[in-house]
């Protein structure tokens, strides 16, 4: 504690992924540069093919690791993770992907939380602010939302509690990270974020998304599509390689968390997905590889697909 009676300043570091997308890379260093509130940042780079590497050794105010090849978002994190807090003394760690854009005042808005362990921002499409890139689904029931008006009249004292977007733009305490360690980097992408936030669950976490707080993203396509008549939704991708890690990811995360039943919902929803609601033969046979895969415990099949 401090000597005047303050809470001591907790350290941010900010840790970003990148993978050959260096001019949205350099409009988000340059953002994070206007931020006072972060204290360091630490640049993943996956292994990039554009010139990322280059551009990051000129850039003398930040910590950069190019990795030896591309190990996805997964890897990504958990070695961003791992410098962050070993080697630039971390308190917080202020997680997000290239193609992220904060608001100015987004990061002081979460910072106005001083009760949570893992808790981020609503994350926006960046062409239509108003809509969600990555619909919400409510805790305590099965109502999902898709537009910040709804975010904010479902938030109670600011917050929607046990909610967050993992990896875009969200915080993490040391002390979190330290306990239940990093993300599992064999994910590669698509279900790692999730996992590690269902770890954080487990572990009795404090979590929430704060409904004032803003991250600007590029829309990803059909998140949240409708299906059995409206009555749930799936996360359908047009890439077969996000679609094999997410199948794959998917499957250990349920039957780790929440129990066989709800893997077999999973797999259920994914036959009628591509069978009724949008009819695609080949993404069931790359379903069944990835879930295959999973029950194998291989963590190899998605190399083919990149």
């Amino acid at each position: 504690m401090s000597t005047d009676g303050q809470e001591p300043h907790r350290r941010v570091v900010a840790v970003v992924v990148t993978f050959n997308r260096l001019p949205l890379l350099q409009r988000l260093v340059a953002r994070l540069g206007e931020i006072p509130a972060v204290d360091d940042v630490v640049v993943v780079d996956n292994a990039s093919t554009d010139g990322t590497g280059a551009w990051l050794s000129g850039q003398p105010g930040l910590l950069a690791r190019t990795l030896d090849r591309n190990r996805g978002g997964a890897g990504g994190f958990h070695e961003g993770m791992r410098l962050a807090v070993e080697e630039r003394g971390a308190d917080l760690l202020w997680l997000m992907d290239d193609d992220g854009l904060p608001d100015p005042d987004c990061l002081p808005r979460l910072l106005d939380r001083e009760d949570l362990d893992f808790w981020g921002p609503v994350v926006v499409d960046e062409a239509d602010p108003d809509r969600l890139v990555f619909p919400i689904r409510l805790p305590g029931g099965t109502r999902v939302v898709h537009d910040t008006v709804a975010v904010e009249k479902a938030a109670v004292e600011g917050l929607v509690r046990d909610v967050v977007i993992p990896f875009n733009g969200v915080l993490v305490t040391r002390e979190l990270a330290e306990r239940i360690g990093y993300p599992r980097e064999e994910y590669f992408i698509w279900g790692d974020d999730h996992e590690y936030r269902l770890r954080a669950e487990r572990a009795g976490a404090r979590i929430a998304t704060v409904a004032v707080a803003r991250v600007h993203h590029p829309s990803v396509g059909e998140l949240g599509t409708p299906m059995m008549f409206g009555r749930t939704t799936y996360n359908h991708s047009p890439s077969d390689l996000k679609h094999y890690c997410m199948a794959r990811n998917n499957t250990l995360n349920l039957r780790d968390y929440r129990g066989w039943a709800h893997v077999l919902m999973f797999w259920a929803k994914t036959l009628w997905f591509y069978t009724l609601t949008r009819r695609v033969p080949g993404r069931l046979r790359l379903s069944a590889r990835a879930v295959r895969a999973a029950l194998r415990g291989d963590f190899t099949g998605h190399e083919e697909l990149l």
